[in-house]
């Protein structure tokens, strides 16, 4: 695996796959290591929780610095989402005790029934590379708080930030197997995922991965948690505060370089206010600064790998070539690195490229409506339902107006984000379970029904019923 900055196209580092016995030796070690851990204390781990924490925030530059080198986010955003992952693992450490205590049920006099929560073993968790350290502790932070062990298989173009996650927790006092890393190609994945000693899988990356994964599981009866692509629509009504939505919207378009699947990529526009947000908006994409991701005043960096600007770009020529019109930006930067300008499209044709698939890089195809119910079709025509954002300064009108959109979540008002207090997740192509808050650590776990009866003596002509 070879780690190759994309501001530069220069290969820097080159790690080994992790050979047959090696996987099986992490393997081994989840298992063995489970069969302890899953008997420490809620509190026990959340105490180590804490550690982690402390040590993320310990190691910022380091682990930002290392992101920026191997997927080009701008440092100042790397920095932030090593301190979102500190959050994530206060979060839990808090609160992993109260959503995970035991549950009581109504029963009958001379007993007792309760549910509770029991870890389920290792789980394998294939992360994309977009956000290298969050994707991974959005998961591990819960999983590993109800007791139970990862593997996590993170994109080849990352190990670096793979294997630092994994030494965080060692380094914080989790065992050895707690949370380990598979440095394996994606092709080695089936295999893993068919091992009777991993007992559950999430992941987060393409409708085509997802679909692998989850018919892998499904022949193997493995809970699966996915979370896919996604095409968010940015709705702007009529009575919006278009100076808030067009800043908002920019940023919320290219963070990260676009590479997000909760990034708002359709801006759907109520005709009344359309002109005015598309000069507002146009001028706050253009204002965005492109340039070094080690510089702290850049807001765009390269995309994470120069096949992937280019995949971007060839989406964006189609589109054109269909009808599309090109306000800004459109054509790779004439520079070293596979950087690619934010870039608006508008008079965007239905089911062009921009228009019918997931544009991971900062593009933003823009459509003008004429109601508020063609705003709610057009947000609806798309096979994703990841987040949404609806803006208006009535918020009874986009509650209904989000509530009326196929999405697993939607922001009035506010740009889609992950928030560890909230539950996220998707609907249609973007995925099923959720991850975060209580929803999140419930995922993989046992929900086991435990009823105590006093010892009496029972009427021999008694019948079990089911």
């Amino acid at each position: 695996m070879e780690r190759t900055n994309p501001a530069t196209g220069e290969t820097t580092e080159t790690y080994d796959e992790h050979d047959d016995g090696q996987v099986e030796d992490r393997l081994s070690r989840a298992e063995s290591t489970f069969e302890t851990f899953r008997d420490w204390s809620v509190a026990e781990r959340e105490t180590k929780l804490a550690t982690v924490a402390t040590l993320l925030r310990d190691r910022t530059a380091e682990y930002a610095e290392l992101m920026t080198r191997e997927m080009g986010k701008p440092i100042a955003q790397a920095e932030a989402e090593v301190e979102k992952c500190a959050w994530v693992c206060d979060h839990y450490a808090e609160h992993a005790g109260r959503y995970l205590q035991d549950e009581r049920h109504p029963s009958p006099p001379g007993s007792a029934v309760k549910t509770v929560y029991e870890p389920l073993g290792p789980v394998l968790a294939i992360m994309p590379w977009n956000f290298p350290f969050w994707q991974a502790f959005r998961f591990a932070a819960p999983y590993v708080a109800a007791g139970n062990v990862g593997l996590l298989k993170h994109a080849s173009n990352v190990p670096g930030c793979a294997l630092a996650i994994e030494d965080v927790f060692r380094d914080a006092g989790f065992p050895d197997g707690a949370f380990q890393t598979l440095l394996i190609p994606s092709d080695r994945v089936e295999t893993i995922l068919s091992d009777p000693r991993v007992k559950a899988a999430t992941l987060t990356g393409s409708g085509p991965a997802g679909e692998a994964v989850a018919a892998t599981a499904g022949e193997n009866l493995k809970k699966t948690v996915l979370e896919l692509g996604g095409s968010d629509p940015y709705v702007v009504l009529d009575d919006a505060d278009i100076e808030a939505a067009a800043t908002t919207g920019a940023w919320a378009r290219n963070l990260n370089g676009g590479q997000s699947c909760i990034a708002a990529k359709r801006f759907v526009v109520h005709d009344a206010v359309y002109d005015a947000f598309i000069e507002r908006f146009v001028a706050a994409v253009e204002s965005l600064t492109v340039g070094d991701p080690t510089d702290r005043d850049t807001d765009v960096g390269p995309q994470a790998r120069q096949d992937l600007m280019e995949g971007i770009h060839e989406q964006v020529t189609e589109s054109v070539d269909a009808g599309a019109t090109v306000l800004t930006g459109g054509e790779p930067l004439d520079r070293e690195g596979a950087y690619y300008p934010p870039t608006v499209l508008a008079d965007v044709p239905r089911g062009c490229p921009v228009d019918a698939e997931e544009v991971f890089g900062p593009v933003a195809a823009v459509y003008r409506v004429f109601d508020e119910e063609a705003a709610i079709e057009k947000a609806n025509d798309t096979e994703f339902g990841l987040g949404a954002s609806v803006w208006t300064n009535d918020l009874d009108r986009g509650e209904r107006v989000a509530g009326r959109i196929d999405a697993g979540c939607t922001y009035i008002n506010e740009l889609v984000k992950s928030d560890p207090r909230v539950p996220f997740g998707g609907v249609k192509q973007s995925g099923y379970g959720r991850e975060l808050a209580e929803a999140g650590i419930k995922e993989f776990v046992n929900r086991k029904t435990v009823w105590r009866q006093r010892a009496e003596k029972s009427d021999e002509n008694e019948v079990p019923t089911e």
